[in-house]
């Protein structure tokens, strides 16, 4: 089993009150590169900052990274349309950030992300891929490609609040620059990311049916931004039995909707459940308030530890533990004084 993390950028982050991926919008650049070293690494490495919200909720990559710590399992970062370098080892399948989804085309090279993905899904050994993503700004795109694919119409946040009614009226702006009109891109996925998505849904979709037509399993982990990439996969007329894997954060949500939209799409759901308890830890009281829910494979990676039969106290544990790690001083978000002789790119996972 791999665990793949697709990462990259989309202007659309940078439309006010979007995103929380980020404690400053200036930084939410970086983002994703720091959740490619948390993951790989377990603290950032060359990113600037530890990737937190606006009110200092950590990023779901310090649970993905526990996971890891407990389980060790293989993982592979794709970039898909990174705007900030990472520190991690990466396969390249995009050729840069996408644009503000209310461009005509924010994903002028959709098509050739998509067949690069496919390749790279196509070419992998393993038995299972556990597929994520880390792109602020990415349930907005995701909302967006719905749209286009005529698809339910609804999808979660990182914030406590969904801003349905921003995401709504940036979509509908969206669909006017395109000229199109929801339903119009039923079965053309990839126009219906190149005019409506970002590249990260672009690399998952073609990773997943390149995984797929290999025989390969593949599981969606995350939220409705992979329920989304689930959508292309099956508008590219791929039936093969498809999971997705997502916290129960997620499954709380109402605006989301994720238990039918994954089965309006025959996308089979597991639902995790981590047990934050309030006071437990600062990593996971903010889960609780309703910040973040998903992001980073969260979702999945809870599924392989509970699959692994590691008790839930085991992997808050250990959160905690990458948390004290990355943050250092304790102020997260902000930059971490480390030992140059401290890299952890000279250790395993």
């Amino acid at each position: 089993m791999r665990f793949v993390l697709v990462s990259g950028a989309t202007r659309t982050a940078e439309i006010d009150g979007i995103s929380a991926a980020g404690a400053d919008p200036a930084l939410m650049a970086h983002t994703p590169s720091a959740d490619a070293e948390i993951v790989e690494y377990g603290r950032p490495v060359d990113a600037p900052v530890v990737p937190v919200s606006p009110t200092g909720c950590p990023t779901p990559a310090v649970v993905t990274r526990a996971v890891r710590e407990r389980l060790g399992f293989e993982t592979l970062i794709v970039d898909a349309g990174l705007a900030a370098p990472t520190g991690a080892p990466t396969v390249e399948v995009g050729s840069g950030p996408g644009g503000d989804v209310r461009e005509p085309e924010p994903v002028a090279d959709a098509s050739e992300t998509f067949a690069a993905a496919r390749d790279l899904g196509a070419s992998l050994p393993d038995e299972e891929l556990v597929v994520a993503e880390t792109v602020p700004g990415g349930t907005t795109t995701a909302l967006g490609v719905l749209s286009a694919l005529g698809e339910r119409a609804s999808v979660s946040s990182s914030l406590p609040d969904n801003p349905m009614g921003l995401k709504r009226e940036v979509v509908a702006d969206a669909l006017a620059a395109s000229d199109l009109s929801a339903g119009d891109c039923r079965g053309d996925p990839r126009g219906a990311v190149r005019r409506m998505g970002d590249p990260v849904l672009a690399a998952v979709a073609g990773l997943t049916r390149g995984a797929l037509d290999a025989g390969t399993d593949v599981t969606l982990a995350g939220g409705t931004q992979l329920a989304a990439a689930g959508a292309l996969v099956r508008h590219a007329g791929i039936e093969a039995p498809l999971e997705l894997a997502t916290t129960r954060f997620v499954a709380d949500d109402d605006t989301a909707a994720i238990g039918a939209l994954a089965d309006d799409l025959d996308l089979s759901l597991t639902v995790t459940d981590p047990e934050f308890e309030a006071g437990d830890h600062p990593a996971t009281d903010a889960y609780l308030a309703g910040e973040a829910k998903e992001g980073v494979g969260m979702g999945g990676a809870l599924a392989l530890a509970d699959r692994a039969g590691a008790s839930p106290a085991a992997i808050r544990e250990q959160i905690g533990v990458v948390y004290d790690r990355i943050t250092g001083d304790g102020r997260p978000g902000e930059g971490r004084d480390a030992d140059p002789d401290d890299d952890p790119r000279e250790a395993g996972p």
